[in-house]
């Protein structure tokens, strides 16, 4: 969903659990409390992606503000909107049902390190889904690959490069690219095709209107039929 959600390269490393996961609600409850509108809007890679598919179930993993959850829906799919902040997952609901959404978007507060929506998914949608607290991000992926029905599209979307309003402006930061993120992912590639691994430049707009050009690593991986 929105760029909003995540600003840092993914963190595939924690120390105590049962402190990363307070850590991690803690801060994206404070970001959407403050946060609650801005990127409320469909990432286009995302919509590059699905505007050509049949539409399905699909989830989306941190739906933040849900603009991608919204756009799906009204074209059709069936969306599990999953947020590990409460307040996205309520204002999602609600922005939902006052645009008569309500029967195609389902939301859950989940803390992925700790568990995953049930079901069977064509489209599992990754956008921008890194975070500062530390967050096992390549399990949570792998679920999600193992989540998808024959056919089912995996997409995952990261930074990779630091946008002048991104909160990490480290200079030396390591965005990894689409291939590492494949490899770190450790997918069969005969049940798990890789489709697309490249990164496109586009021009992105900033919470103050501020515009810039920023690179997006994009990763298409698809579950085959067997």
């Amino acid at each position: 969903m929105d760029s909003t959600r995540r600003r840092q390269p993914p963190a595939d490393t924690a120390g105590d659990p049962d402190t990363a996961d307070e850590d991690a609600k803690l801060f994206w409850e404070r970001h959407y409390r403050t946060q609650r509108t801005w990127g409320a809007r469909v990432n286009p890679l995302l919509a590059e992606a699905a505007a050509p598919l049949h539409p399905g179930a699909a989830l989306d993993l941190g739906c933040g503000a849900g603009g991608d959850a919204i756009w799906l829906a009204q074209r059709g799919w069936h969306v599990t909107a999953v947020d590990i902040s409460t307040t996205a997952v309520e204002g999602v609901r609600e922005r939902a049902r006052d645009l008569g959404l309500a029967d195609r978007v389902a939301t859950e507060q989940h803390d992925l390190a700790r568990s995953f929506p049930a079901g069977r998914f064509d489209l599992v949608s990754a956008q921008y889904f890194q975070t500062p607290p530390p967050l096992l991000r390549s399990r949570v992926l792998r679920t999600a690959a193992r989540a998808l029905r024959p056919g089912g599209l995996l997409l995952v979307v990261d930074h990779g490069s630091t946008a002048p309003w991104s909160w990490n402006q480290d200079p030396d930061v390591h965005y990894p690219t689409p291939t590492e993120i494949a490899t770190e992912l450790d997918l069969d590639p005969a049940q798990w095709p890789v489709l697309r691994a490249d990164m496109p430049r586009r021009r992105a707009t900033g919470p103050a209107g501020e515009t810039a050009t920023v690179i997006d690593n994009v990763l298409l991986v698809q579950r085959t039929a067997r």
